[in-house]
């Protein structure tokens, strides 16, 4: 009912209240689902922390070999205001970036090459199947034989490990290509390259995207291996060092790192799936 007080000054009835569209729904339930998420997300780490809290210190569990969080945390504020975390940070991103890049870009070119022809296939398949099955730790020594102690060594060491994963899951995706598209691409007159680029690609996305995912997560895995053969800076060298030592608060802050950091680039890859495959139409839980 309208107010006439405002009627008589306004020379206008109130105009009617306008209700939220379905649009405006939408996004308050996905920040409410998101918001939701979070919490329940972080729930169990806060129980996890608060019981490590208390063991260590009530003195249930020896503070030198199982430090408080309190205790973690003053240690990871003065390694950053001293500049020593930043330092070795920095010489491990740069190493699994490098032999990620080198390992994640030949394990693709290898795999889109492998599903594309038979022929490649036949010469190449059988042999890196072969050196897939061998662990790389059994290939570190020779690793270090023929490259020596230096970065030459650690970034091949970290390639190799990236390249099986992106391979594997690329060569996986070229073969589940619809054969029907190809048929298209034949009638359409694509080029090999306007072929694999507008067709063979589109389609195999999903394989290559997990691929990726794979791949950074091994190199940071291979990361630490390599940084224990020798180095003289980088997060596991950090890790190493304080285990001489007995700083077992510097052990932890360095596990954190990696999986903080190999938790933020495996995110960012998924971010970059969402984008790329919004046409996909699959089960979200």
């Amino acid at each position: 009912m309208s107010n006439p007080t405002t009627e008589a000054l306004t020379g206008v009835a109130n105009p009617p209240v306008a209700k939220p569209t379905a649009a405006v729904h939408a996004a308050r339930a996905k920040g409410d689902f998101k918001g939701r998420k979070l919490l329940m997300g972080s729930l169990l780490p806060l129980i996890i922390l608060g019981g490590w809290q208390y063991v260590s210190g009530t003195g249930i569990v020896d503070p030198m070999l199982f430090p408080a969080p309190s205790s973690i945390a003053r240690e990871f504020y003065n390694m950053i205001v001293s500049g020593e975390l930043f330092r070795h940070l920095e010489i491990s991103v740069l190493r699994a970036l490098l032999g990620f890049l080198l390992g994640g870009s030949l394990g693709l070119l290898f795999g889109l090459a492998v599903g594309m022809f038979n022929r490649v296939e036949e010469i190449v398949d059988p042999t890196v199947q072969m050196i897939r099955t061998v662990p790389l730790l059994a290939i570190t020594p020779l690793f270090i034989l023929w490259f020596g102690f230096g970065e030459t060594s650690k970034i091949l060491l970290i390639a190799l490990g990236a390249f099986f994963p992106l391979y594997v899951n690329t060569f996986l995706g070229v073969r589940n290509v619809d054969s029907k598209l190809f048929d298209v691409a034949r009638v359409l007159e694509f080029k090999r390259v306007n072929q694999m680029w507008r067709l063979v690609l589109p389609a195999a996305m999903p394989n290559v995207l997990l691929g990726l995912r794979l791949s950074i997560s091994i190199a940071w895995l291979v990361l630490v291996v390599a940084e224990l053969m020798g180095a003289e800076r980088g997060i596991g060298y950090l890790i190493q060092d304080a285990r001489s030592f007995m700083r077992t608060e510097v052990v932890f802050i360095g596990i954190i790192l990696f999986a903080a950091v190999g938790k933020l680039t495996d995110s960012l890859v998924r971010v970059l799936e969402r984008r790329l495959l919004k046409w996909r139409d699959s089960y979200k839980g």
